[in-house]
Order: C-alpha cells, then structure tokens, then sequence
C-alpha cells in the first residue's frame, strides 16, 4: 500500500467517529476523486492488514474518514484521540456487496413484496452496508432482532436501524 500518512485527532459527527481528510491530503491519495474513496487505512500501525473504507465526500475537495469500531479497537483508538494514519488508496476495490444473502433475510424479503421492492431500490452502498452487518450477527436472537427491524423500515415504516432514521424504505 502506498500509503499517504498523517496526525490527526479523531472527531464525532453525530454518533459516528472520524477524522476529516483535507482537499489536499485527497488529492494527493486519489487526484480528482469527487464520489466514495475506496482506500486502505491503518491507525497507529494498525491492523497488520490495512482496513478497507470508503472515504465520503463531503463536497468541497475534502472527505470524512468514518472510523469502524473494529478498526479503532484493534488500534486502541478512541474519540479525542491524536492518532498517527496512513491511508492509500484500494485499487483492488470492486464495488457492490461483499457479502452474499443470508437465507434467512431472502426467506423473509420473498414474504414482504413492500419490504422486497425497497430493498431493491436501495443504493448499491447502502445494501452492501446491510449484508455486511448481517454477516457478523452470530447467535439466532440477534439475527431475529435486527430481521425485524430491516423489515420494518423496508416495509415504509419509519423507525432506527443501522444507526440511522428510516422513512419511506430507505
């Protein structure tokens, strides 16, 4: 990884932890990018393998760097922390889910056409987002819990999932 490094402090927007990427630090990973960055990141020399994250735009040359729980764990990092980055950008990146359906989400979409046609409308990001948080649900009551919630706000009700509001299905 060819990797772009520099200090920063780790912000909070909201409930989610970040550091902000400058115009400039940007261009120098990836000139001209304007939409998702997909790079590679360590925090303090950690993980041994770099994670993988998209960089978001925020509109004006720069981007917001959302820092995972995983990542920050296995760096030790924590909100108001002054960490050392290294960032490069992830030509290996290929878009959409990493991670296939569980059956047991398919099961319950083919059973809810409301829930099934906003999930098809989805942004490719955003499903991806999904499959990723279901593949790490582990005991049954979890994943019975967080099914519940998915069909409800892909149902058109409004509610919290994935530390977000839903309305309307999306």
């Amino acid at each position: 990884m060819k990797a772009s490094g520099f200090t920063a402090t780790i912000k909070i927007r909201g409930i989610n932890p970040f550091i902000l990427v400058s115009a400039r630090r940007a261009s120098a990973i990836k000139p001209g990018w304007r939409k998702p960055l997909p790079v590679l990141v360590r925090i303090n020399g950690k993980p041994a393998d770099a994670w993988r994250i998209n960089m978001m735009p925020v509109g004006d040359g720069s981007f917001y760097l959302y820092l995972h729980g995983d990542l920050r764990k296995a760096s030790g990092a924590a909100v108001g922390d002054r960490v050392r980055l290294e960032i490069g950008f992830d030509a290996t990146y290929r878009n959409g889910p990493q991670h296939a359906m569980p059956t047991w989400f398919k099961q319950a979409l083919s059973g809810n056409p409301q829930a099934k046609k906003n999930w098809m409308a989805l942004i490719p990001s955003r499903k991806k987002e999904m499959l990723r948080y279901f593949s790490r649900l582990n005991s049954p009551v979890a994943r019975a819990r967080n099914l519940a919630r998915a069909l409800h706000v892909l149902s058109g009700e409004a509610g919290r999932f994935m530390a977000r509001e839903w309305r309307n299905g999306s």
